[in-house]
């Protein structure tokens, strides 16, 4: 009936093994399955959850958008509201265009690029995945990891030859290619904190050298920042690392929930897109009031709380992260503990982990007895090694003292066959 009997492929847990849990409720850090089981929620959606599951004031702003309607096909004062507040967050932006994915939005932001610069090739990092438009499905993260394929089928060469994919955090490789390629590299689009092999921060001075580069040759820089929008802090990775790209691409916390994308920058950029120029882009639920609704209302309360928020959300994350790196050692087990902020992963490799090769040495084998065993202690995490865990500003400290519980039991449980391995 539906292709592996899920909508998204991770989902099916063939990276983990066993049946996945049928999800029926949520609220706060909390998850319920089919069968009643609870669960403490790592995966937060992947991601756009920061407040958890169904908080009371975003839960009551979608019931009042949809008495009025769900969808109209037209513009909205909402849509207004929330380009103003994200305008007002990244400094950057001047003119932004909402769409219904992330996918939507990368694919948009790459095609004005290309537009505006007049250029065909587009530069990308292994490990990184930016939607599952054609020309981005070559040495992807997140699904296409997880599932161990390099890209796609149906995806034709001719698709993707203009796509250069480098190694993160690799600066010869990055001045390699841009003095292959002088003047004929449209942009770069990456991750700043890459989420979808797992979390990998850059290194010291790797956004500065992106945004260096990129100016000296005439490129436009793209920050994806779907994942790391309004989380890492809350002018995203931009705000952390104080890095302004040309073009930036957000989604999963600017809908509160819902499903939501949207691409901004410079209007001297943003006036090239259909109906002020020649880049066209449409879509009938672009700016649907549900998504605008609990978008506004989400950032509204991050902004209004921001310095007690993440500051909660970056203590949690570091308690959990020490616990969970006691365990391990504790019990012999070699672990990469990455992190920033209320994103982050513990690869089963001794690391550290900094692009897509080191991350591709973990264990995935001890990776997936490891979720396993989580999960049956209550601890719902992202099933796959190559995705980032979240946390949500709902968790407590007895959610990550009963994690870091459930985590020596199942370190214990892990270590006797990860040394039979490695004496082998």
């Amino acid at each position: 009936m539906i292709p592996g009997g899920v909508n998204s492929p991770v989902r099916a847990f063939r990276a983990v093994g066993g049946d996945p849990p049928f999800i029926v409720r949520g609220n706060g850090p909390y998850l319920w399955d089919a069968d009643g089981n609870k669960y403490i929620d790592y995966v937060g959606s992947w991601g756009p959850l920061i407040l958890g599951h169904a908080p009371a004031d975003v839960v009551e702003s979608i019931s009042r958008a949809a008495r009025n309607g769900a969808s109209f096909g037209a513009s909205t004062s909402a849509e207004a509201d929330l380009a103003e507040m994200i305008i007002s967050a990244f400094p950057h932006i001047e003119k932004i265009r909402f769409v219904s994915s992330g996918t939507e939005a990368t694919m948009s932001a790459i095609r004005l690029a290309r537009a505006y610069t007049r250029r065909k090739y587009i530069v990308k990092f292994e490990g990184c995945y930016h939607g599952h438009a054609d020309a981005l499905l070559v040495k992807a993260g997140s699904g296409v990891a997880t599932l161990g394929i390099p890209g796609s089928a149906g995806v034709p060469e001719e698709f993707t030859q203009f796509t250069l994919a480098l190694p993160f955090n690799d600066h010869d490789a990055l001045e390699q290619a841009f003095n292959k390629f002088r003047g004929q590299i449209a942009c770069v689009i990456v991750e700043p904190v890459v989420g979808n092999m797992g979390c990998v921060p850059p290194e010291r001075g790797y956004l500065d050298e992106l945004r260096e580069i990129t100016h000296r040759d005439n490129a436009l820089l793209i920050f994806d920042e779907v994942m790391t929008g309004f989380r890492v802090a809350y002018g995203g990775a931009q705000e952390l690392y104080g890095i302004l790209p040309d073009l930036t691409t957000l989604g999963k916390i600017i809908g509160g929930g819902l499903p939501v994308g949207a691409y901004g920058g410079q209007s001297e950029i943003m006036q090239l897109v259909s109906p002020l120029g020649p880049v066209y882009q449409a879509g009938t639920l672009s700016g649907n009031p549900l998504a605008m609704t609990a978008g506004l209302t989400t950032l509204r309360y991050l902004r209004d709380h921001k310095k007690m928020i993440y500051a909660l959300l970056d203590k949690l994350g570091g308690e959990l992260m020490a616990g969970i790196a006691a365990a391990a050692k504790y019990a012999g087990v070699p672990i990469c503990c990455n992190r920033v902020g209320s994103m982050f992963t513990w690869f089963f490799t001794a690391g550290p982990v900094t692009d897509w090769d080191s991350a591709a040495k973990s264990d995935t084998e001890a990776f997936g007895n490891f979720f396993r065993a989580m999960l049956d202690n209550g601890i719902y995490l992202p099933p796959s090694q190559f995705e980032a865990a979240f946390l949500s500003a709902a968790h407590t400290h007895e959610d990550i003292e009963q994690t870091i519980a459930a985590a020596r039991q199942a370190f214990a449980m892990s270590a006797p066959s990860i040394r039979m391995k490695a004496v082998r």
